[in-house]
């Protein structure tokens, strides 16, 4: 997924790449050790993701940041 600025945070990524549907589920998914953020298990949300970045939701797809 291409971002327009410097960064965007973990859980608005999530919801921007429909890997999940609200921000509550995000923040559930972050805390339950589901989310993998170039390849370590990434507990907090509010983790700034820069182009370069790759994101893997357990069990789902791998998205790229651009």
């Amino acid at each position: 997924m291409k971002i327009d600025g410097e960064f965007i945070k973990l859980d608005s990524f999530l919801k921007a790449v429909n890997a999940v549907s609200s921000g509550g589920e995000a923040k559930i998914a972050i805390q339950d050790g589901f989310v993998i953020v170039n390849g370590e298990t990434e507990t907090r949300r509010g983790r700034k993701l820069r182009p370069g970045d790759t994101v893997e939701v357990r069990g789902g797809k791998r998205y790229g940041v651009e």
